[in-house]
């Protein structure tokens, strides 16, 4: 039998642990929690943000086809109405690898962009956070802006569903708004080549409304939104 020296055994140890610490097995436990970037990309939300992401570049004309009646008591909800008769737009415009910028065009009014950014929560899930961006003309910042919330769970490939959360309960409660707004749902639904929807509700009243975009026809994209010019 042939002795290797103890010597040449530490040589090609020390060769293999090299060769390791060169080329690293990415894992999820090396992505600190909340860091955008770093979930992984197998995950059904990963999945849906990357067909939004797919689109990069396309606008889309929508339509409302779910508006139900406001509460009496809730002159917050105004539902389709403030849509009536405006041609609606959707553009995939911000493009990034971990968040997506996406205007809302309401006729003339380009107030809305949706930002929908890739996460890991602190026990190292994969979600998406859905925020409202709103701005003046002039590009200052709305005060009822940057609402919205977190996925409720991975979803789907096709559906991601967003709870309001507790900083925009918060900023409704400071800005008077209805204590309705606590109760916000706001759902995204993609058929891939077909159908992209926006949708929101609440449990209280039952209020919903649904715009649904036409994916199948993409149209000119519109004007930057206000405070995006550059």
């Amino acid at each position: 039998m042939v002795r290797i020296p103890s010597s040449a055994v530490v040589l090609v140890t020390a060769a293999v642990l090299s060769g390791c610490a060169a080329n690293p097995i990415a894992t999820s436990a090396s992505a600190p929690a909340n860091t955008p970037g770093q979930a992984v990309r197998a995950a059904p939300s990963d999945r849906f943000y990357a067909s939004l992401q797919a689109m990069c570049g396309k606008a889309f004309a929508g339509r409302v086809v779910i508006d139900t009646p406001a509460a009496p008591e809730d002159p917050t909800w105004q539902g389709g109405r403030a849509f009536a008769g405006k041609p609606l737009l959707m553009h995939v415009r911000g493009c990034g690898e971990d968040q997506l910028r996406i205007p809302f065009h309401v006729g003339e009014d380009r107030s809305r962009t949706w930002v929908i950014t890739r996460f890991r929560n602190a026990s190292g899930e994969n979600r998406l956070r859905l925020k409202h961006d709103h701005r003046h003309q002039d590009g200052s910042a709305d005060a009822w802006t940057m609402y919205g919330g977190d996925s409720i769970d991975s979803g789907t490939d096709l559906r991601q569903q967003f709870p309001v959360d507790q900083f925009s309960t918060a900023l409704s409660a400071k800005l008077g708004r209805s204590p309705a707004t606590a109760t916000n749902m706001w759902v995204m639904e993609l058929k891939p080549g077909v159908t992209f929807s926006y949708e929101i509700s609440r449990l209280q009243g039952r209020e919903k409304l649904r715009v649904d975009f036409d994916l199948t026809r993409p149209v000119t994209p519109p004007p930057a939104p206000w405070g995006d010019e550059g």
